[in-house]
């Protein structure tokens, strides 16, 4: 007997844009709390600098502008302009309290290398020489 073939229906990329760690989350509730703006969300992006070539940005941000995409993570909303989505295309935000000190870190998949200074990075479509470090 022959079984009729199945058509297989492309897969979506399932890749998000940017995640927020529980604590990262946690730590933007706290920051936008007294916030009565509901479109206060966190700007990240990426910009040329760094020893490794690429640096992160990121601040609150009242609303986002026509080129960006929104994301919403956990119940966060995610500013990112166009420009940086070729970056940072599944990474995740987090937000690290140590000893040595408290900040939002970025885990990138599409970093390949960083700088020693922890500031910059590197992916594999990057071109050019590394700079120095300067913070």
């Amino acid at each position: 007997m022959i079984e009729p073939q199945q058509q297989q229906q492309p897969i979506a990329d399932a890749t998000p844009l940017v995640t927020l760690s529980e604590a990262a989350a946690a730590k933007l509730r706290e920051l936008t709390a007294e916030e009565a703006n509901p479109n206060v969300g966190l700007r990240v992006y990426v910009y040329s600098g760094g020893c490794s070539g690429f640096r992160y940005g990121m601040m609150l941000e009242d609303q986002p502008t026509a080129e960006d995409l929104t994301v919403e993570s956990r119940g966060i909303r995610v500013y990112v302009d166009r420009n940086s989505t070729q970056h940072l295309t599944g990474s995740e935000i987090d937000y690290l309290d140590t000893l040595m000190g408290a900040g939002f870190t970025v885990n990138n998949p599409n970093a390949v290398s960083g700088c020693g200074c922890g500031s910059s990075f590197r992916t594999a479509e990057s071109e050019g020489s590394p700079g120095s470090c300067r913070h």
